[in-house]
């Protein structure tokens, strides 16, 4: 299962970005929410990598020349236990539950 969750500022920043950078962001979101960011691999278009230095740990996708989201990846196992419904037992095993926490959309320095 996928999650995404974004920055409180994200919305406001969405505002004042291109309308075909939110459009780009939307389809980025989609793609991982169904799929997860490995997914991404498969569209060279959003050249996803993790990023070093300060900011080890978190990942960067291209949305454009200019914008990248930046996010990054925490896996949590959710466990679930036995109910017994009727006669039967109906057993639950462990459950990767995956966030996408999205950080930031920014202009790439060069």
């Amino acid at each position: 299962m996928w999650y995404i969750q974004e920055h409180r500022d994200i919305a406001k920043s969405c505002r004042k970005l291109p309308d075909h950078i939110v459009k780009k962001y939307e389809l980025w979101k989609n793609i991982v929410g169904r799929h997860g960011p490995d997914k991404l691999k498969e569209f060279p278009g959003f050249h996803d990598e993790g990023l070093e230095g300060e900011r080890k740990g978190e990942r960067s996708s291209r949305l454009s020349l200019q914008y990248r989201v930046i996010y990054s990846v925490e896996r949590d196992m959710v466990t679930f236990g036995q109910a017994a419904v009727g006669r039967s037992v109906r057993r639950h095993g462990a459950v990767g539950a995956v966030t996408i926490y999205v950080l930031e959309i920014t202009p790439h320095e060069y």
